[in-house]
């Protein structure tokens, strides 16, 4: 009777055996049971915000260097030849610019609790989907939508300042110092009309009924970027009153 010889599949001792196949490791977006990586996701589009908010940052302090360079730089008069000292203060619509600046603080407090919202119903997701499981309904409050309103009701008082400054005879083209004032409003909102995009395009992710997760990360980047644009804009405020 002859004898049949049975081999066996070695378990991978001493990396001389086989490994079987590993699926949807967690590697790239995608977690371990393939679902996206919300969290990566999240941490990169932060890493993407810093690094955009450095550019932000350094064209304004570019802005800043040449409006005190410019302020104490005097021109040469054509017809004295002599040097003299050009630069015109600019009388402020100092009501509208507070009235502003308070939109602007209240939105941002207003923004962070939206940001904070998202955040916990973000958390509580995974919950909500275990059958039979309920946490109760939570109805939340519109911070997104308020914070939306407020930024455009900072920028229709930015046009309305502009409108005011215009009025008291200083135009873009009049006085350097009223070309430095509408170069520095004018660049921050611009890119706060960025932030109000991304707010908008979250808001109607939210009505198209898209993953809370996916939206959080929009609205979690907004905020802080619309955080540093309430920061920036205080600091421009500063500037062009105390530097006049």
């Amino acid at each position: 009777m002859s004898s049949i010889a049975l081999k066996y599949p070695k378990t991978g001792q001493g990396g001389t055996g086989e490994h079987p196949p590993v699926k949807d490791g967690g590697g790239g977006d995608r977690g371990g049971s393939g679902s996206p990586n919300y969290g990566a996701r999240l941490r990169r589009a932060r890493l993407g915000l810093a690094v955009g908010l450095t550019s932000v940052t350094m064209l304004f302090v570019s802005f800043t260097s040449a409006y005190i360079v410019r302020q104490g730089l005097p021109t040469l008069d054509e017809h004295t030849q002599t040097y003299v000292r050009d630069w015109i203060s600019v009388n402020l619509p100092l009501t509208l610019l507070l009235v502003n600046t308070l939109l602007l603080l209240v939105s941002s407090i207003t923004v962070e609790l939206a940001r904070r919202q998202i955040t916990r119903q973000a958390a509580l997701a995974p919950v909500k989907s275990i059958p039979g499981v309920s946490v109760g309904d939570e109805r939340g409050f519109p911070w997104l939508n308020i914070t939306i309103v407020l930024g455009f009701g900072f920028l229709f008082g930015q046009w309305m300042a502009w409108r005011e400054l215009a009025d008291r005879g200083f135009y873009l083209a009049t006085s350097t110092s009223g070309a430095f004032f509408y170069v520095l409003t004018g660049a921050h909102a611009i890119h706060l009309v960025g932030g109000l995009i991304a707010l908008l395009v979250s808001a109607i992710t939210a009505l198209m009924r898209r993953p809370v997760e996916s939206r959080r990360i929009v609205v979690d980047v907004t905020a802080w970027y619309w955080h540093f644009m309430a920061v920036l804009w205080i600091y421009i405020f500063g500037l062009l009153w105390f530097a006049r």
